[in-house]
């Protein structure tokens, strides 16, 4: 089921992320520079089911290999020490990211070529549309 997230995605239309970014705690200068940037995102899949996600922008890279329903850390794009569990609902890749008593997750669908991330925390979300890359 994880397979259809397999490729390369590149990211087409962001809606909302600078309030999920504010709602996160980032500071106004790194909301700045993240909220322009388009990056593209790289899904593999090996053999004994570790999924690796490699996040390319001109902002910043940032991989995470992990396992799903496996808690792994994450050093997030914007410096925060996170704590992670990805797990797959009714085709959904679900990942819940918690730090410092606080708690976001991101919510990946793939469907008409596209893939759909729905950030949430709190009660803001941010949308983030990915096409696939050839």
């Amino acid at each position: 089921m994880a397979e259809k997230f397999v490729g390369t995605w590149k990211m087409v239309e962001s809606e909302n992320f600078d309030e999920y970014l504010k709602a996160l705690g980032v500071g106004f200068a790194l909301r700045q520079v993240a909220s322009r940037a388009k990056p593209s995102l790289t899904i593999t899949m090996d053999t004994d089911g570790t999924i690796t996600m490699k996040t390319q922008s001109t902002f910043k890279n940032t991989e995470v290999k992990f396992k799903l329903n496996e808690e792994f850390d994450e050093t997030t794009g914007d410096d925060r020490k996170t704590k992670n569990v990805m797990a797959l609902d009714k085709g959904t890749l679900v990942q819940t990211q918690t730090w410092d008593g606080k708690e976001t997750t991101i919510e990946r669908e793939v469907g008409d070529g596209k893939l759909i991330a729905k950030c949430k925390m709190g009660g803001v979300v941010a949308v983030r549309t990915y096409v696939k890359e050839a």
